[in-house]
């Protein structure tokens, strides 16, 4: 280390800088980083020497650094320290103050809602419903008790009480194992305390308290979580552009002459150098399912993103997560360097910290279970603790040893000490440290500390004039924010502009499905006549027109959940206030979304003759649009204002019923239910279907059709006059049904719901819970017994006095000696030669791996290293056989055969992302891998015995019964490698950073245990990162990969690392002895941020080496001993370990579980079932005889035909999530893609077939059905149609989401769908008035078509119509004809009856006499409704088959 520091001036001499040009270049920098260098104390120069080697260095262009661009050839070193130091030299003299916050805490002390023992249970769907029964009663004793009793809930402690003080300037690392309460420190410190009961104590920033930290300084105190969240689809420049966008200072904070526009640039620049991501610039950033950037490079956006922030008081959380050893020392050395120069106060969590950063630190802070047991000074820890009595290991780190003295299962008491004389317990160890001299100078500090604070506060008033003097002109002084409000709604509007413009696929698919519908009801529609028939249907496309823009609207409340987590991080960093957002996807969308109904509109209006005038058209579209921009404000604020989209979903169930009801279209106004007549007032819809009927109607005068006359002639007739005459009359539509609307109520509906989206986002937004609390299932007496034997076993262990080796590995002999009866049988070796992979780019392919060859041998544990992007995890997915996408070239060989069809399933791979079922226990998430992957012979007894011994492995006893959503990052990590062990890979066991985000102590636990697992004959290869030196030596070979995936070394590792240290040191590097070799070697070969050690490139050096031969040469003998022996015996393979039906009863099982334990999602589907039927029930209650009532009857069937759309928006994103799981599963070859999509509709049936009674029930009495002739019977077969549509619209949403690749595609073919069924099923758009190309085919193909003609011909047929007296068609006869004489033949012709046949005048007709002649007409027979209800259920099963058939073709799993 001390050797990379000392020629750091001899390498930025050979690079020929230019001092003066750089110098120039650095002060127009970053002034946002400055604020003025405090007087630095003698550790603070010393530390300097550590850290100034932080400079990037390149020789040669690199095609995966992206160094191909003509102004990246002549790159210059770039030292961080010369360029803040000049950057803060430059801002003094200009006079731009610095911000200096030192923290202090006094006392401070976390709880959590829950007493001591306290458990969260899982809620199931029984208890939803019992729940749900129950609210009303436990309301109100919730009330009562409220009176009667202060009885508040009980809590417990988190963090205990504990005081500090870390100066500006200084740096503190916190440490602990995983729940001693690291995450919370930070947290609370970096003011984040929504997560929490209550948090109490004194915690101070430079003498300001918390709360008014909170109100006026937020974005000063900033907390960097572990997780890497981030919106995918931006690129990495275009996020850090939009971080410094909100962050830029104004002008008084910026040196004079530089712009903002120069000064995000030159940021920028200088962020993504220090972190070694230039090249990345132009990348997406990506996430677990979009392809972007690596993980550890996504890991350095996420520090750059808070660099960008220029808070004062930082709080990293295990930042250095999936960063190799080196990159993670120079992220520690960049956090140094800003800390000293700039006077930040820093707080860093670590796991595996290594010895080379831990000296890096000013404090070391060290938990146990929320106790503070030791706060000071790095040098003293150590001491400190065998003073009290532990043994530090050989070879063992100072974070690893302090950890691992709070850790009962790895401490050990130095010789004469034990547990009874030596401070152990949590208590005990804080009861300690507080009577120790370094707990007294700590408090000396702090009195020192506050007594300045009270007296000089020089630094407080200092940070309160910066702060004011970085905000833009306009800003409040009392804004937590640097830029005014409209300056982040402009930010954020070019940021959610450029999302949607960026996302190609959605925006061609939106706008083809949107012509396509618009299409297909012109189609429908088309060239209506300006008759009384083209006037009833004309309703008709207005109505449709607006129905497309409510199901287009209602996708926006998914959208408000799923970019939750990004707008709450982003303003706790204070880049902009909730509001901005608001209002920045208003105007952001307007365009799009004004150009999309534009085009939706054109086509309709024209196709379907509306009145064909300029006038008309643009009235016609400001009505529809300004009805979409209303409902998308309705349902944004639903989805801002629910706390998940289930929730959501059982608001919709009140609302869209309701809102399509209620516009004036099905029930008229002057029909409506004088209780529910006020939903018609304040419905958007209905002013904007009014408002565009009333501009249709005003421009066009009606001719009277022949088929609308009353009387008229039929068939063969010729008796009546064929136009209208004096004694006939006309059916028209009552223009009395239109009232007038106005266009400023539909906009000021649009201002209402902007204004409640800004009154939810600031206000009610719910927070997403924290992942600090565990959730579990209760047990049943199976797990209950199970678990008393794991807790009496870690009892034992806890309470045993034996060897060293001996307590390590007790309790978990049995599980390596299962592989005895195969240590010494013959075990393959696995090799690979010449391997390389190409993957396409925009303009041509780009080489990821390069040559690369190796072995792993049985019985041996390979390590596969590297810098961050360097291949390691493509190099694993290659030889994994996990690539889909791209060209493989190479030898991938198992003794030296080519890869059979079972080599998926006789290998496992521990992937870096841990996908699992959410709801599953860790328990039966393990026993879920052992039952499907280990050989169906294995006795089930035998695979439950094997998970158990995993579950002590793993240190997972106390949580089998948590469920894995709960779980926190590490407790997920060892879930995921347990899931690959359970399968007992008989050929190799691949992981991808198993350690990564495990504290040193699991991760050692984890080596230790592949290291025997190794020794009984499993060959292993795992990817690692910032390996322990004692961690680096369990490994036997490494595979070392430099950037572009060339091989650096692959060969021996050795006792002390001796055969890898010679190898670099025969090269010209040579490895102080004590520095880590793993650290080392990755500074040697240019890995971080440090100049390459040697003047060549080391793939160079390692391809002219012997050991590169001898490599060579061992794979080609280890080949031929391989073939020289004949072939085994192939057995029969098989894809699967057990049979299809097997796996089905498994799967199944688990389906059940995870729905049973989704209360949201199956309550909500029965919710929205129950209330959607009820209010169509209560608009159309208690049906009579009339033709109106007969009409409604029609209506509340036809309701039927929406539910399946409704089903599907809630069961698509379920599925894709769920195929999400079986894609990582199914690569594992653990059950069958056709298993899959039978299991997942086998998990639906259940609480499909409930949802379809409760609808039912709720239709058929309500409304009074089964008048007719069919009577009680008839209901009963109601109930069978509307089983097999609630089963239909299942299987059809689960076809949609097996042919779509995400769910913001799936969602988009919902409208599209649903409104196409539903036009051409003979109720819109009656069956003669369809046109014949449209009648010929899709009229026939529509289920819905065949789900109404059940309906209607059961529920009409034989039933008794009786008009009401608004109802007749009145009209006069001729003189001296009675009205039969004069339309007796009429009525016989067309059906119906006359009220009064003997009268003379003003004859009363009723059009219909019987429901079956409602129907007949429409090509509905009641003789048919048997035939028509089994095509449903034909149409249901062709879905299933088409399912499984995408799901076994179509995976969307590109990797």
């Amino acid at each position: 280390m001390m050797q990379g520091a000392q020629h750091v001036e001899p390498a930025a001499a050979n690079s020929h800088v230019d001092v003066q040009g750089a110098e120039e270049t650095f002060n127009e920098l970053i002034r946002q980083l400055s604020r003025h260098s405090q007087t630095r104390n003698v550790h603070r120069s010393n530390l300097a020497s550590k850290t100034a080697s932080v400079t990037s260095h390149t020789t040669t262009p690199d095609v995966e650094k992206g160094k191909l661009n003509a102004e990246d050839g002549d790159e210059k070193p770039f030292d961080l320290r010369e360029y803040l130091t000049s950057s803060n030299d430059a801002n003094q003299a200009a006079g731009i103050q610095h911000k200096h916050v030192g923290v202090t805490w006094d006392d401070l002390e976390v709880n959590v809602i829950g007493g001591v023992g306290f458990k969260a249970y899982i809620p199931t769907f029984g208890g939803a419903v019992i729940g749900f029964f129950m609210a009303p009663f436990l309301w109100l004793w919730g009330l009562l008790m409220g009176f009667f009793s202060n009885k508040r809930p009980p809590t417990r402690t988190i963090l205990h009480k504990s005081s500090g003080v870390v100066k500006p300037g200084e740096m503190c690392l916190v440490l602990g194992c995983p729940g001693a309460g690291c995450t919370t420190f930070l947290k609370t410190i970096a003011n984040y305390r929504d997560d929490y009961a209550s948090v109490s104590g004194n915690v101070l920033y430079a003498g300001i308290d918390a709360e008014e930290m909170a109100k006026y300084y937020r974005g000063e105190v900033v907390y960097n979580q572990e997780d890497d969240i981030h919106i995918a689809t931006l690129t990495v420049a275009q996020s850090l552009d939009f971080a410094l966008s909100t962050k830029a200072p104004g002008p008084k904070g910026r040196l004079p002459g530089v712009s903002s526009k120069e000064f995000k640039s030159t940021v920028e620049d200088a962020l993504l150098k220090m972190l070694n991501i230039p090249h990345t610039r132009n990348t997406l950033v990506g996430n677990a399912f979009v392809r972007g950037v690596s993980g550890g490079e996504r890991k350095r956006v996420s520090i750059a993103e808070m660099m960008a922030t220029r808070a004062r008081v930082q709080c990293w959380d295990n930042s250095t997560r999936g960063l190799d050893a080196s990159t993670a020392l120079d992220f520690v050395k960049s956090l140094r360097i800003m800390t000293d120069v700039l006077g930040q106060t820093t707080f860093v969590t670590l796991y595996q910290a290594s010895e080379s950063i831990y000296e890096l630190f000013d404090k070391v802070l060290v938990l146990d279970k929320g106790h503070q047991v030791y706060f000071g000074p790095p040098s003293e820890a150590r001491s400190y603790f065998e003073g009290l009595g532990y043994r530090p290991l050989p070879r063992q780190s100072t974070p690893d040893y302090l950890t691992g003295c709070t850790d009962p299962n790895e401490r050990q008491f130095a010789d004469g000490h034990s547990a009874g004389n030596t401070p152990s317990s949590p208590e005990d160890l804080d009861a300690t440290f507080r009577k120790s001299p370094t707990y007294k100078g700590i408090q000396d500090s702090y009195q020192e500390v506050m007594r300045q604070m009270e007296t000089e506060k020089i630094d407080q008033e200092t940070f309160r004039a910066a702060v004011l003097a970085d905000k833009r002109r306009g800003v409040s002084k009392k804004s937590p924010f640097t830029l005014g409000f409209s300056g982040q709604v402009k930010a954020l509007t070019i940021r959610q502009f450029r999302l949607r413009r960026q996302d190609r696929f959605q925006l061609v698919t939106s706008f083809t499905l949107a012509i396509a519908l618009a299409l297909v009801i012109g189609g429908a529609y088309f060239n209506l006549p300006d008759t009384s028939a083209g006037a009833f249907t004309r309703g008709g496309v207005v109505f449709l027109a607006l129905l497309a823009v409510v199901i287009e609207a209602f996708a926006e409340m998914p959208l408000q959940m799923l970019g939750r987590p990004i707008v709450n991080k982003q303003t706790s960093f204070g880049f902009y206030r909730p509001a901005a957002i608001v209002l920045a996807n208003f105007f952001a969308d307007i365009p799009i979304a004004a150009v999309r109904v534009f085009i939706f509109n054109v086509i309709v209006y024209f196709m379907t003759n509306l009145a064909r005038s300029a006038g008309g058209f643009w009235t016609f579209h400001l009505f529809v649009y300004t009805g979409y921009l209303a409902l998308q404000g309705f349902f944004r604020t639903l989805g801002l204002l629910c706390v998940n989209f289930d929730s959501a979903f059982r608001l919709v169930a009140v609302f869209v019923p309701n809102l399509m009801q209620y516009t004036g279209y099905t029930i008229p106004t002057f029909n409506m239910k004088r209780w529910l007549f006020w939903i018609y007032y304040i419905n958007p819809l209905s002013y904007a279907w009014g408002g565009a009927m009333e501009n249709e109607f005003m421009r066009t005068s009606y001719i009277c059709d022949g088929n609308y006359i009353v009387p008229r002639n039929g068939p063969g007739m010729d008796i009546y006059p064929n136009d209208l005459g004096p004694n006939q009359v006309c059916f028209a539509l009552n223009t009395a049904d239109i009232w007038r609307r106005s266009l400023v109520v539909t906009v000021a509906f649009i201002i209402f719901f902007l204004f409640t989206q800004l009154v939810a986002i600031e206000l009610f937004s719910p927070k997403l819970p924290g992942t600090s609390i565990n959730i579990f299932a209760k047990e049943n007496a199976e797990t209950k017994r199970l678990n008393a034997i794991q807790r009496e076993k870690k009892a034992a262990r806890a309470n045993e006095k034996q060897s060293e080796e001996d307590e390590k590995v007790e309790g978990k002999e049995r599980l390596v000696d299962a592989e005895d009866e195969n240590a010494h049988a013959h075990r393959k070796v696995f090799t690979w030669e010449d391997l390389n992979y190409h993957v396409p780019v925009p303009g041509g392919t780009r080489r990821l791996l390069h040559d690369v060859c190796g072995y792993v041998k049985p019985g041996t544990l390979t390590a596969l290293m590297g810098a961050s992007g360097a291949g390691k995890t493509t190099c694993l997915d290659v030889l994994a056989q996990r690539k889909n996408i791209g060209v493989v070239t190479g030898d991938v060989l198992v003794d030296g055969r080519p890869l059979g069809s079972d080599f998926a399933r006789g290998t496992a791979y521990a992937e870096q992302m841990d996908v699992h079922e959410g709801t599953a226990t860790v328990r039966e998430a393990l026993r879920f891998s052992a039952y499907l992957r280990q050989p169906a012979e294995v006795p089930i007894e035998e695979k439950n015995e094997y998970v158990e011994e995993i579950i002590e492995l793993l240190e997972l006893q106390d949580l089998t019964e948590a469920l894995v959503f709960s779980l926190s990052v590490e407790a997920r990590k060892r879930l995921t490698i347990g899931v690959e062990l359970a399968s007992k890979p008989a050929l190799l066991l691949f992981l991808d950073e198993p350690t990564s985000g495990l504290d040193g102590q699991s991760a050692w636990n984890l080596v230790r245990f592949l290291r025997k697992l190794a020794d009984q004959g499993q060959a292993i290869l795992c990817t690692i990162h910032q390996p322990s030196s004692l961690l680096f030596e369990s490994f036997d070979r490494l595979l070392l990969l430099e950037s572009g995936g060339e091989t650096v070394y692959f060969g021996d590792i050795g006792k002390d690392s001796h055969v890898i240290r010679e190898y670099f040191a025969q090269h010209g590097a040579q490895c102080p002895s004590n520095v880590n070799p793993a650290e080392y070697m990755l500074e040697a070969i240019g890995a971080g941020l440090s100049p390459r050690v040697g003047p060549r490139d080391w793939k160079d050096v390692w391809l002219d080496s012997s050991e590169y031969k001898r490599v060579r040469q061992e794979i080609n003998e280890i080949k031929a001993q391989a073939l020289a022996n004949p072939a085994p015996p192939q057995p029969k393979t098989k894809t699967y370990a057990t049979s299809f039906v097997y796996q089905l009863k498994v799967v199944v099982q688990r389906n059940n579980m995870a729905l049973w334990r989704s209360p949201d999602y199956v309550f909500s589907r029965l919710f929205v079932h129950a209330m959607f039927s009820l209010f169509i029930s209560l608009s159309f209650l208690r049906l009579g005889n009339s033709v109106r009532d007969l009409q409604y009857r029609v209506f509340g069937m036809f309701w039927l035909a929406v539910l399946p759309p409704i089903i599907m928006t809630q069961l698509v994103p379920l599925f894709i999530f769920n195929r999400l799981t079986f894609i990582r599963e199914a690569s594992s070859r653990i059950y069958s893609p056709y298993v899959f999509a039978i299991a997942q509709l086998l998990g639906e049936v259940p609480y499909s077939t409930l949802c379809a009674i409760v609808y039912w029930v709720l239709m058929v009495y309500p409304m009074g059905f089964g008048k007719g002739a069919t009577g009680t019977n008839g209901t009963g077969f109601q109930l069978l149609v509307v089983i097999f549509i609630e089963f239909f619209g299942v299987s059809l949403g689960q076809l949609l989401g097996s042919l779509a690749p995400s769910i913001q595609i799936a969602v988009l073919f919902v409208p599209f769908t649903s409104v196409v069924l539903a036009i051409f099923c003979g109720v819109t758009i009656p069956y003669p008035s369809l046109i014949p190309f449209w009648r010929d085919w899709l009229y026939q193909l529509d289920p819905f078509t065949r789900m109404l003609s059940a309906m209607l011909s059961t529920e009409l047929h034989g039933l008794p119509i009786v008009c009401a007296s608004d109802e007749f068609s009145v009209f006069n006869p001729p003189s001296s004809q009675t009205c039969f004489e004069w339309a007796g033949e009429f009525v016989s012709a067309f059906g119906g009856y006359l009220n009064n046949p003997n009268a003379t005048a003003a004859c009363q007709y009723c059009q219909y006499k019987v429901g079956d002649e409602y129907f007949t007409p429409l090509n509905i027979n009641f003789s048919n409704r048997w035939r028509d209800v089994f095509i449903v259920f034909a149409y249901f099963v062709f879905n299933v088959i088409a399912t499984i058939a995408a799901s076994r073709f179509l995976r969307y799993a590109r990797r």
